[in-house]
């Protein structure tokens, strides 16, 4: 197993590391980190919400570029996982059909649907919330907004009220795109649920949880940097069981 997670030094700069297991559970960390803040896109706040999926020979990370002023939704390629090639931010931050603030957290879908390649994203909208929209591409480099919409909005009054945000890149199945997503209430506390779309249609969404399948219970998931969270960014298949590799309070990797 390999994990790419974000870190922050003491002056809150955030940076990716690189760690490696032989079960899933304990990792092994490499001392330096593999992505540091070099572009001007980055410098100040740091890299930080990685996803990463393979097509070919190729790794696509999609990260968050953070300057302090603003974070944009940015991409690098990799043939490794430690020497990384950057391709600049993707979907530009206050430039979109609804998400007219900041963007982050691209989960792309891991085959290519109707001749195109499918990633959904999370844009601030007008009314200072945060939704999930959905981008398509023929290159994988050079992306588009898909909707004029969220794809996924918030659900006032519920556990997805305030944030709905992409977790780790979707599963293609039969059933559907089957989505793990980051939700957050009116309180910010962070929770985990799962939407459905189609896979002929990534637009279209077929199902939602009306409860989350995961939420903050231990004392290191709700005492923290930020407290009551827990965020899934990654996943694996073992055997008939998943992993789910999230943030907990913003201080730790569960």
């Amino acid at each position: 197993f390999v994990m790419l997670y974000r870190a922050q030094d003491n002056g809150g700069t955030s940076r990716l590391g690189y760690a490696e297991s032989s079960d899933g559970i304990h990792f092994t960390r490499r001392p330096q980190p593999v992505l540091s803040p070099d572009a001007e896109y980055e410098r100040g706040g740091g890299v930080a919400d990685p996803r990463l999926v393979k097509f070919g020979d190729t790794y696509y990370l999609t990260y968050t570029g953070y300057n302090k002023k603003d974070a944009q939704l940015c991409l690098a390629t990799s043939k490794d996982l430690l020497h990384w090639q950057r391709k600049g931010v993707i979907l530009p931050a206050y430039k979109g059909h609804w998400n007219v603030g900041w963007t982050k957290s691209g989960a792309i879908v891991p085959e290519k649907i109707n001749g195109r390649y499918w990633m959904y994203f999370l844009g601030t909208s007008a009314d200072k919330t945060d939704q999930m929209g959905l981008a398509s591409s023929t290159d994988l480099i050079h992306w588009t907004e898909a909707t004029a919409e969220p794809v996924l909005p918030r659900r006032p009054g519920q556990f997805d009220s305030r944030v709905v945000e992409p977790g780790p890149p979707p599963m293609v199945t039969k059933e559907g795109i089957v989505m793990v997503y980051n939700a957050a209430d009116d309180k910010l506390v962070y929770r985990t649920a799962i939407a459905v779309f189609d896979s002929r249609d990534p637009r279209r969404l077929l199902w939602r949880s009306e409860q989350p399948v995961f939420l903050p219970e231990e004392n290191w998931e709700r005492i923290g940097q930020v407290p009551n969270v827990v965020f899934v960014e990654g996943m694996a298949r073992v055997g008939e069981s998943y992993y789910f590799y999230y943030g907990a309070a913003d201080k730790y990797v569960g």
